[in-house]
C-alpha cells in the first residue's frame, strides 16, 4: 500500500519512517515538511540513510497526496490537523491523525483543554487503542492515535475499572516521561542542562492527557471516572512508565485482580503480562511495541498498584499507529513491529 507522512520530521514522523522501513507491504508515497521543504530526509535524519533516498515536499498539494496514497498519517501539532484532515478524507484515502485533533468523543472537552476551536465535528473518528476499540479500528476510515501518557495509563487501568474492582473516585496516575516526548523543537525545559540528573513535575492537575484518560476509562467502567494524573519529566530520551493506584472494592481479592487482567490482555501479543509482583521497566520495552504490566496488592492500605511501561514513540505514538494501519488493511497486527527491544 502507498503510505504518505504530513510532517515527517519530528520525532514521531521519523519513527514511523525507521518502523515502515521494515514493514513488507509498505511503499513511501510523499513525505512532507515546510520548514525542510526540498531537503533530503537522510540529510535531516542520517540514520534512515540507505534507508530512504527521498525528499521532502510541501503538505500544499493535500489533493494529489489523497488521491496516491492508499493512507496518510498526520504528525502535525494539535489545531492543525482538522483542515488536512478534512481534505484528505475528501480525497478518498484513509487517516492516521498522531496529534489530539480527533481523539475526543466530545468537542467541548477538547477545545477546553486545548484552547483550540474544532472545526472538523462530523469527523467520522475512532479511538485507536487497538486492544480496547480493535473492532472499531477495523471498519475505520480516520483514527485519532493515542497519546503516550494515555495509552500506558489506559492499558494499565482498564482491567480494574472494567470488571468493577476498583472505586472509581479513587485513582491517582503517576508517570514519568523520556524527553523525547516533548517533540523536537527548541524549548528551556528540555535543553540537557536542565534535564540532565533531574526529574521533575509538571502541569500538575491540568496535563492535557487527563481527558483522555478519564474519557476511556469511563467507557470501560459504564461510568463516569476522574482522575488525578501527575506526569514527571525523567533524564532519558524514551520511555514511559505509569505507576497507577486504585482503592479496592470490598471483597476484592487478589485473584479476581490476576484473572481481571488475563481475560482482558492474555491474548494480546503486544501486551507482556509480567503478574502479580512484577516490575516493568523502561528499558525492556525501548524501540518496541510491547506494553509491559505487572501489579500488586498492597494489603495494608487496601490499594492496587498497577505498573505499566512503554517506548512513548513506539507503542505510545509510531508504532501503534503502525499497528492501527495493519488493522485496518486487514493484515496481520505484528507486520512491521516484530522488532526486539533494544537492551541493554
Amino acid at each position: 500500500m502507498k503510505v504518505s507522512i504530513i510532517g515527517a520530521t519530528g520525532y514521531t514522523g521519523e519513527e514511523l519512517l525507521r518502523i515502515l522501513a521494515a514493514h513488507p507491504a509498505v511503499e513511501i508515497a510523499y513525505i512532507t515538511s515546510e520548514s525542510q521543504n526540498g531537503e533530503n530526509i537522510n540529510r535531516v535524519y542520517p540514520h534512515l540513510s540507505h534507508l530512504y533516498d527521498k525528499k521532502l515536499v510541501s503538505m500544499n498539494k493535500l489533493e494529489i497526496i489523497a488521491e496516491e496514497s492508499d493512507i496518510v498519517f498526520l504528525g502535525l501539532p494539535h489545531g492543525h490537523a482538522m483542515a488536512a484532515g478534512k481534505r484528505l478524507l475528501a480525497g478518498g484515502t484513509k487517516v492516521i491523525d498522531l496529534g489530539a485533533d480527533y481523539r475526543f468523543r466530545d468537542i467541548a472537552v477538547y477545545q477546553k483543554w486545548y484552547k483550540v476551536e474544532h472545526t472538523h465535528v462530523d469527523a467520522p473518528s475512532v479511538y485507536g487503542l487497538p486492544e480496547l476499540y480493535r473492532s472499531k479500528v477495523k471498519e475505520a476510515i480516520l483514527i485519532g492515535n493515542p497519546g503516550c501518557y494515555t495509552t500506558a495509563s489506559i492499558l494499565a487501568l482498564a482491567p480494574l475499572v472494567k470488571n468493577e474492582l476498583i472505586e472509581l473516585n479513587s485513582i491517582v496516575i503517576d508517570a514519568k516521561s523520556g524527553v523525547s516526548g516533548a517533540g523536537r523543537g527548541l524549548s528551556l525545559n528540555s535543553h540537557f542542562s536542565e534535564t540532565f540528573e533531574n526529574v521533575k513535575a509538571y502541569n500538575i492537575g491540568g496535563h492535557r492527557h487527563t481527558p483522555e484518560i478519564e474519557q476511556a476509562l469511563s467507557e470501560q467502567a459504564g461510568n463516569e471516572v476522574v482522575v488525578t494524573f501527575t506526569p514527571h519529566l525523567i533524564p532519558m530520551a524514551r520511555g514511559i512508565l505509569s505507576t497507577c493506584y486504585g482503592t479496592l472494592k470490598a471483597g476484592v481479592d487478589s485473584t479476581d485482580v490476576d484473572q481481571a487482567f488475563a481475560k482482558m490482555y492474555g491474548d494480546e501479543y503486544f501486551i507482556r503480562l509480567l503478574g502479580r509482583g512484577g516490575y516493568p521497566a523502561t528499558k525492556n520495552t525501548r524501540g518496541s511495541n510491547f506494553c509491559d504490566i505487572g501489579w500488586h496488592i498492597d494489603s495494608r492500605t487496601g490499594r492496587v498498584i498497577s505498573v505499566s511501561a512503554i517506548d512513548n514513540l513506539v507503542k505510545g505514538a509510531a508504532g501503534q499507529a503502525v499497528q492501527n494501519l495493519n488493522i485496518m488493511f486487514g493484515l496481520d497486527e505484528r507486520t512491521g513491529l516484530s522488532q526486539a527491544p533494544l537492551y541493554p
